[in-house]
């Protein structure tokens, strides 16, 4: 027997900036906020064209026309998957295991 079990995929709902971050209401409840050191054109904006946003298909993403920007609701919520990141470390444990590595491997 199989069971089909289908997600909800979280859309944006709401999206608003301040001069350093981007926060976005999610049709589940939460709130995703970031940097906008992150998203360069965002950050390099006015405040009315950030303002300025509509929401891509339905809520899967969100674009800012007279920057020609767009930011994916997947991108916000596992940005190590989607984005580079300047001076961020998003995987510190991978780090910490090639470190750990790099001992073992010294061991003679």
């Amino acid at each position: 027997m199989s069971t089909l079990v289908e997600r909800a995929e979280a859309l944006a709902v709401e999206v608003s900036c301040t001069d350093d971050t981007l926060s976005v209401v999610l049709s589940d409840g939460r709130m995703i906020s970031a940097p906008l050191a992150w998203f360069p054109r965002l950050l390099d904006a006015t405040a009315k064209q950030r303002a300025e946003w509509e929401l891509i298909g339905d809520g899967i993403g969100i674009h800012w026309e007279a920057i020609d920007e767009d930011i994916s609701v997947a991108s916000l919520l596992q940005p190590q998957h989607f984005m580079r990141l300047p001076n961020k470390r998003m995987q510190p444990a991978r780090e910490k295991r090639r470190a750990h590595a790099g001992r073992r491997a010294g061991r003679g």
